[in-house]
């Protein structure tokens, strides 16, 4: 198919108008005549074959036609502007203060190699850093971006890249449950004690997913609420109940036989790690060039 040469031509000035409201306010935006506004947006219904503006002396208004026509036009207008904000943004170099959020324990034993090897590669950018586990208001606080664990992100209209994957596991001390016996199904978790997150919609409500059986949700009894996840192991570890925590917390406890493993039957729920920032319009240097080595050092 033969590619028309002049498929673009009229439309950011066509969308300059509606934005506006009027050819004038438009010409006086645009820097032309309000004739040659006139003149690009016939042309441009000339082309279509299609009217896409009712005129009046007074006052102008889409067509059926045109408000299709111009929804499609703002998205096409938008990726080329993000296009050259791009091309400029990977001509500069990242600088300034680079502020982000990040858990307290993956931060550490996963994020502070990266940082490093950032401040090595961009030496103009400077870092504030806020570890822990509270969900920040990126907008509100000013943050630039923000690391988050979760098996399900809330409805946002921020931006959510993944960046790595670990696994939850379902854990108690050796000592715990030789007290209080150990749980052969889900359900047995009811006569237990539990640790829960707090941060989550629906802290004491476990899903455990088999491979052949069916899914079974249990609303566990929480003998303590914490919105931190390195409390919640040291309460486990002091053989105070039974929690579920990704693997990047556990390590060393496991390593050192501190804790049992329950369920191993049952799948064990995957914990997403996302970067999360405010809008992919105008990302900065210093955002883009971060996010690029997350995806690039952190494990799949």
């Amino acid at each position: 198919m033969k590619l028309d040469t002049k498929l673009f031509d009229g439309i950011v000035i066509f969308t300059q108008v509606i934005e506006s409201g009027s050819f004038s306010e438009a010409a006086d935006k645009m820097g032309h005549s309000t004739s040659h506004i006139s003149k690009a947006v016939t042309r441009l219904e000339q082309r279509l074959k299609t009217r896409l503006l009712h005129r009046t002396t007074r006052s102008l208004s889409l067509t059926p036609e045109g408000k299709l026509f111009h929804q499609q036009c703002l998205q096409i207008v938008s990726d080329a502007e993000q296009a050259v904000v791009m091309l400029d943004s990977s001509q500069q170099t990242p600088s300034g203060t680079l502020k982000l959020s990040c858990p307290v324990t993956f931060g550490l034993k996963h994020l502070q190699p990266i940082l490093s090897m950032y401040m090595r590669l961009y030496p103009e950018v400077k870092l504030e850093l806020d570890f822990s586990d509270r969900h920040v208001d990126l907008v509100q606080d000013g943050y630039d971006l923000a690391i988050r664990a979760t098996h399900q992100l809330d409805d946002s209209s921020l931006i959510c890249k993944r960046i790595s994957q670990f696994n939850a596991y379902t854990i108690a001390t050796p000592a715990y449950l030789a007290k209080y016996g150990i749980p052969q199904t889900p359900e047995d978790l009811i006569t237990h004690q539990c640790i829960c997150y707090s941060n989550l919609k629906q802290p004491n409500r476990w899903v455990f997913e088999h491979r052949e059986k069916e899914t079974v949700t249990i609303d566990v009894p929480q003998v303590i609420g914490c919105n931190n996840a390195d409390m919640e192991l040291a309460m486990v570890l002091d053989h105070h109940g039974i929690c579920r925590l990704p693997s990047f917390y556990l390590g060393d406890a496991l390593a050192e036989n501190k804790l049992t493993l329950l369920f191993e039957d049952y799948l064990q729920p995957e914990i997403d790690i996302y970067a999360i920032y405010p809008s992919r319009k105008h990302l900065s240097p210093k955002v883009r060039s971060f996010i690029d080595l997350l995806v690039e050092q952190m494990p799949a």
